[in-house]
Formats: structure tokens, C-alpha cells, sequence
């Protein structure tokens, strides 16, 4: 769903209020946070989507990694999740054995994020969709929202972008299996990592880039923190064959999506390429952190990103000052 199309649907909707519930659904942040102790506190997300990828078992690690990311970017630790199966059980070229790759998939992933699975629940559908509710812990003075950028701050990103593009070209049979390994492999690569070493270093904000790409989760954080940002077209780690097929017009619809939600708050130099713009606003699966970290502190995070591997650590934007919530792209 668009964010256009959320935030209509979202629009009146009459909350209870709780002192506990640290962050609800009014910031557009990746997770609640509601407080238990004086010293923990849970933090709550659900997501799941459609296949992307036509290997089952990959498709299962993907959209696990995907919903765990939503625990990384409000710096907690995820413990706990339940399967979410959407599944046709009935269509005699699936079968159960589809499905036992997509969980056994869902559940390596679960493992190397040091969590477990509890359970979950399937309906059938004509239509696969898997993914996990999950749940994780984090101090309540010690999360991390999308509110929290401030002036002066540089913005980092974790890995690069494309993959809503290159997914759409598999789905035309366009990829080789060589472009085809390397975007699953980044999709499925957990942002543990990244998380920990954020925590370490000590950030002031943090939002995973997903289906709203890197511009419209990037003006999300801004509007929450009520700042200008800066971002730098060419410090955006890309992935390189994505630029080939976003220039053939391979681009999905969520990322027309998102540029239009971006619009009125975009102010792009004429200077910038097309398909750059539309790289930037693509519809991740499974994307990086977007870090809005102290700058003194900021040679720190990425030294940290890039003692563990992370695909990528890269300087992207800076935020400029006070503002109702603005992105310059330069």
C-alpha cells in the first residue's frame, strides 16, 4: 500500500491513550515500544508480503529478515515470532512441500537472529504471502524512533538500492542467476550487525529503507524530527546492474508511489538523473538502516559497519537545521 493511500486509511482512527505506550502508530515509526519495567521495554511489529524471489527457500529467509528489521531499526533485540502463512494448499503444483521451504527458511533466519519461533497462523489463500509477527525487548530510554534527528547529524545507510527494480526484473526473466544470487543474498542479509554496532556507537535516529524507499523513509524521519535534510545522489551506495534496468523503464508502481508522496517536500536539483530519482525513491525488500548519527560520532559508526561486513556504510546526507520536515536532494 502507498503511503498516500495509509495515511487516508489511517486518518481519524480514535486511539486509547496509555502512559506505557511509548511509540504508537502516530510517528509512522517501524515498531511500538510499550513500557513494562522502569528498565524493559517491548517492542512490537508485524509484516509480510507476497513472493519476490522464486526459490522458496529464499523467499522465506527474505520476508523474515524483512519483518526483523523493523526490531533492529528501533534498537532492540528481537525474542520472540510467530509465522504469518497466507497459502494455497489446495493447488496441486505447490503442495505442502512449497511451504515447508518457505518456513524452514523463515526459521534459519529466526535462529541467526538469536530468537524463536512460538507459533503462528495460516489461512488459505489463492495467494502466498508469508512473513512474522514479532517480538523484541529494548530499554525504554534506550529505543530509537524515527523523531529523534537532529541538526547536525550525518545520515548513514547500511546497503545499497535496487533490489525493488532488479526484483522486477527477474520477474520479466531478465537477471542472470550471477545478479540473481548476489540481490537475494542482500535481501536476506540480516541488519543485526548494523543494529549492534549503531547501539554501540551511540545514534540519535533510526529507520529501516523498505517500501517506501530511501526518500520516503528518509522524509518520514525528517517530518517526525521536524528537520531539513541533505541528501547527496552521489554518496548513495547503489547496486550497479539496478541503474541498467531502471533506464529500460523496469520500475514498479510503489516507486511511482513514492515519488509522488514525496513531491510537495522534494526539492531535487535540476541537475539530478531520472533514473537516479527513481533509484532513490525505489521500493526496497529487506533494505538497510538509515542512521542519523551524531557527526562526531560518525567516523565511529562507520568504522563499526565496516569491522563487520555490512554491505554497505556509507555517508549519505547530513541534516541541515529546523524545519517542517524537508528533503534536498543534491
Amino acid at each position: 500500500m502507498s503511503p498516500l493511500d495509509l495515511a487516508e486509511a489511517l486518518k481519524g482512527l480514535k486511539l486509547v491513550k496509555d502512559p506505557n505506550l511509548l511509540v504508537g502508530i502516530e510517528g509512522s515509526d517501524d515498531a511500538g515500544v510499550y513500557k513494562l519495567t522502569d528498565d524493559l521495554a517491548l517492542v512490537q511489529t508485524v509484516d509480510f508480503f507476497t513472493p519476490i524471489v522464486n526459490d522458496p527457500y529464499d523467499f522465506g529467509r527474505i520476508a523474515a529478515t524483512n519483518a526483523l528489521s523493523d526490531i533492529y531499526a528501533m534498537g532492540g533485540r528481537p525474542l520472540t515470532a510467530m509465522n504469518i502463512v497466507c497459502y494455497p494448499i489446495k493447488d496441486k503444483a505447490m503442495g505442502s512441500s512449497v511451504l515447508r521451504a518457505i518456513l524452514e527458511g523463515g526459521l534459519d533466519t529466526i535462529h541467526k537472529a538469536e530468537a524463536v519461533l512460538v507459533g503462528g497462523h495460516s489461512v488459505e489463500d489463492p495467494e502466498l504471502k508469508y512473513g512474522l509477527s514479532l517480538t523484541g525487548v529494548v530499554h525504554p530510554q534506550k529505543f530509537l524512533a524515527n523523531s529523534g534527528s537532529k541538526v547536525g547529524d550525518l545520515l548513514v545507510l547500511t546497503k545499497p538500492l535496487g533490489t525493488g527494480i532488479l526484483a522486477t526484473a527477474l520477474k520479466a526473466k531478465m537477471l542472470d542467476e550471477q545478479v540473481t544470487r548476489r540481490i537475494t543474498e542482500l535481501m536476506a542479509a540480516l541488519n543485526k550487525d548494523a543494529a549492534e554496532a549503531m547501539v554501540e556507537t551511540g545514534v540519535n535516529a533510526c529507520t529501516d529503507v523498505t517500501g517506501f524507499g530511501l526518500l520516503g523513509h528518509a522524509l518520514e524521519m525528517a517530518r517526525a524530527s521536524n528537520v531539513v535534510m541533505q541528501i547527496y545522489a552521489d554518496k548513495v551506495p547503489l547496486i550497479s546492474e539496478a541503474k541498467k534496468y531502471a533506464a529500460m523503464g523496469l520500475i514498479p508502481g510503489g516507486s511511482h508511489a513514492n515519488q509522488n508522496f514525496c513531491s510537495q517536500d522534494l526539492d531535487v536539483e535540476s541537475k539530478i538523473d531520472p533514473v537516479v530519482l527513481a533509484l532513490l525513491t525505489d521500493a526496497q525488500t529487506s533494505g538497510g538502516l538509515l542512521i542519523s548519527v551524531p557527526a562526531e560520532r560518525a567516523p565511529r559508526l562507520v568504522q563499526k559497519l565496516e569491522d563487520r561486513n555490512t554491505p554497505a556504510a556509507s555517508i549519505i546526507g547530513e541534516v541541515l537545521g529546523k524545519g517542517p520536515g524537508l528533503i534536498k536532494l543534491c
